[in-house]
């Protein structure tokens, strides 16, 4: 993942209507932000996989995972009446801590501070 994928999250975000942390937060959980992922699936997100299965979608980038799993959540989750990352969770993971643990990278996130903004490029 690089600028372009972080640019991908917020722009996916702002045309959902989600907070721009959810889907990498989510991420985090699911995969160690993509870094344990069924090869070549760019699915970082454990999604479309049915708990017990080891593999499930596959993405064509992780541009498309992201547009995917926005567009999946504003639709599928948000609207269809969850308002709360609790409720979110109550659909996409058995686990009853993982709400907890994206909060806890939604969290991290947020914390992040830019330690060389000369690093940072920007487009005008």
């Amino acid at each position: 993942s690089g600028t372009a994928e972080a640019a991908t999250f917020v722009a996916e975000a702002d045309r959902y209507n989600i907070d721009w942390r959810l889907v990498a937060a989510i991420s985090g959980v699911e995969s160690t932000f993509g870094r344990h992922i069924p090869e070549g699936s760019y699915n970082g997100w454990g999604w479309g996989i049915p708990t017990g299965a080891s593999s499930g979608i596959a993405f064509s980038s992780w541009e498309n995972g992201i547009h995917t799993v926005s567009q999946g959540l504003a639709e599928n989750y948000f609207g269809r009446g969850a308002r709360t990352l609790d409720d979110v969770g109550r659909i996409y993971a058995a686990s009853p801590a993982w709400a907890w643990k994206v909060r806890f990278f939604i969290e991290k996130i947020t914390d992040f501070s830019v330690t060389d903004p000369e690093a940072i490029p920007l487009s005008l």
